[in-house]
């Protein structure tokens, strides 16, 4: 069913469950650990496919949800595909469409992790049952219905490498009887997905499963073991991850290690620098998040512990900040975009200042190299067997700031 697909682990680390592989689809091979980005709208906000080549991205990730509402799945499929549509010819992932039924009722996983829960439902989500999701169409007020089979037949016009199934992510202020209804259902959802996968197979496209689970141990086990005995091709964490980073950690840290380890796993919606160490630490091979795009629609520009002003800690700067007017700087001296090759924080600051879109589009294209170049070095780390020593410099030296030699975690290369 997956002839065209192929994930090989090369080197497995000495120290913990991190290990180098490769991911091979029909538009190219991913070297894993990765970041994938997200182009939600078949687009990466201020950012161009040339100017995301160019800074060494691999993979992206597109919305079924955004793109089944706008332009609908029908225009991008008599346009060639979503590769063609979007002009990217190297692998590219889609989502079911389930985080969507998720945070319009409950608020994002990034939210409950920042402590911003929401407790009532949009009026957008109208009801979940066993056929589906319905909701509102934002863009038209039309009432639609996403379920299993039309989630997979959608990403199968779209055309997208993989392809995940439809799942609700449960919130976190559900109680345990809702999290283990709603697992249920993920999971015949799931079966729906791969039975619906299977039908319209034409060997283009790998399928992921999601574990589900919640905050609870004995379901999060118990959702490993149905993924574990499903024809996924890879395997993704979903759902809610807890109430704050550290129980977060725990909870990847148990499903992954019930998880096959001959598969790709993929971790859904999270990307901190931290959280990426942490969960490459696991075992997780891929992550996404729209941090790195949407940090920089703020002025904030991803820089490593040595490139932060004295006294100051974190994993970015924000260049709308007064300090940054007469800086002549790079945002970091040796990185090799052609942001930091040919602009000053100075003039970052004035385009920021004077609501110049350049200024927007250069510290995107500044941190979509920035993560590119972690990864590459989180690569290098595995591969020399150091990146648990890296790894833990790395998170000292960003909670400390002892100005001291920079970590090598994030060094080219």
């Amino acid at each position: 069913m997956y002839d065209n697909f192929a994930f090989t682990i090369h080197h497995r680390s000495s120290e913990n469950q991190a290990r180098l592989g490769q991911l091979l689809t029909p538009h190219g091979v991913v070297e894993t650990p990765a970041f994938i980005f997200c182009a939600t709208k078949a687009a990466i906000k201020g950012v161009s496919v040339d100017d995301m080549k160019a800074s060494r991205t691999q993979i992206i990730l597109s919305n079924t949800y955004h793109l089944m509402i706008q332009p609908g799945p029908e225009i991008i499929q008599k346009l060639g595909g979503l590769h063609r549509f979007m002009g990217w010819d190297r692998p590219l992932l889609t989502d079911s469409g389930g985080f969507q039924i998720f945070s319009l009722g409950q608020g994002s996983v990034a939210d409950e992790i920042k402590g911003k829960r929401s407790h009532g439902r949009s009026k957008t989500l109208l009801k979940i049952t066993e056929e589906g999701a319905t909701f509102r169409s934002y863009l038209d007020g039309s009432v639609q219905l996403l379920t299993p089979e039309r989630s997979i037949a959608i990403q199968q016009s779209l055309g997208s490498d993989l392809v995940v199934v439809l799942d609700e992510c449960t919130p976190f202020h559900v109680d345990k009887e809702y999290t283990e209804r709603s697992m249920q259902m993920s999971h015949r959802w799931a079966q729906r997905s791969l039975e619906e996968f299977k039908r319209r197979d034409e060997g283009k496209q790998a399928l992921y499963g999601i574990v589900q689970g919640g905050v609870y141990e004995d379901l999060r086990l118990e959702s490993c073991d149905f993924v574990n005995n499903q024809a996924f091709f890879g395997q993704a964490i979903g759902g809610s991850l807890g109430a704050d980073k550290s129980q977060m950690q725990e909870i990847v840290r148990l499903t992954s290690a019930q998880l096959s380890r001959e598969k790709p796993t993929h971790l859904l919606g999270i990307g901190g620098i931290g959280d990426i160490l942490s969960g490459v630490a696991e075992g997780i091979d891929t992550f996404d998040c729209v941090h790195p795009t949407r940090l920089a629609r703020h002025g904030g520009a991803l820089v490593r512990p040595p490139h932060l002003p004295d006294g100051k800690s974190g994993d970015h700067i924000n260049l709308l900040n007064g300090i940054f007017r007469g800086d002549e700087q790079a945002i970091e001296s040796d990185c090799f975009c052609g942001v930091c090759q040919k602009y000053s924080r100075g003039y970052l600051h004035h385009l920021l200042k004077a609501r110049e879109l350049l200024g927007y589009q250069l510290i995107s294209i500044h941190n979509v190299a920035f993560m590119n170049r972690l990864m590459q070095a989180i690569r290098h780390a595995i591969r020399n067997n150091t990146f648990k020593r890296e790894c833990k410099n790395w998170l000292a030296e960003q909670s400390r700031r002892s100005l001291g030699t920079c970590a090598t975690i994030c060094e080219v290369a």
